[in-house]
């Protein structure tokens, strides 16, 4: 199976809804969302799936892309897709493991950009939230995007971070945080 993205670049993808890549509508939403905070960004790709979404960071001038996916086959795929698309200067790193694992390893990196995409009936939500204001990975001025399904639900108050906007696409949402403001 192929995946189409930003300048109609084509993408493999894994067989199956093993990885569910994010549908165009959101992805196009998304972008254009935030179309001024990605050229040079550093973006952060959490529950990377397909790669889709790093690699359209990395078509439209992302700095550089970090993935962390807990699929071995995703990952060896993603890092295809993206040495596909990334431009000599840009960076890009795909970890492999467990996302609660492997975030403590980007302490002391900040991204502008974080885009968390986990399976909607996990129990990642909170525990990676809170982990991203723990470690301090939101950059001053930068937003993370949360996939999820809009029916059901919630999520507790996060530490250092506010809901600055919720999007509804049909069975899809992305609510969006940036840093509080107290």
């Amino acid at each position: 199976m192929s995946l189409r993205i930003y300048g109609n670049r084509q993408l493999k993808t894994l067989p199956g809804q093993i990885t569910r890549p994010t549908s165009a509508r959101v992805r196009e939403a998304l972008f254009n969302m935030w179309q001024g905070k990605v050229e040079g960004c550093r973006w952060l790709d959490l529950c990377t799936g397909s790669g889709a979404m790093g690699a359209e960071a990395l078509c439209r001038g992302a700095a550089s892309v970090l993935g962390i996916e807990q699929s071995s086959r995703a990952c060896s795929l993603i890092r295809q897709n993206w040495q596909q698309v990334a431009k000599p200067e840009q960076q890009f790193q795909v970890w492999r493991g467990d996302i609660l694992q492997r975030l403590p390893g980007a302490a002391g990196q900040q991204f502008d950009c974080i885009y968390f995409d986990p399976p909607y009936a996990s129990d990642l939500y909170q525990p990676v939230l809170e982990a991203i204001a723990h470690y301090q990975l939101l950059a001053p001025g930068g937003e993370v995007a949360v996939e999820h399904d809009p029916q059901g639900w919630t999520i507790g108050q996060i530490p250092t971070l506010e809901v600055c906007r919720e999007k509804n696409y049909g069975n899809t949402a992305l609510t969006f945080y940036c840093q509080a403001t107290t």
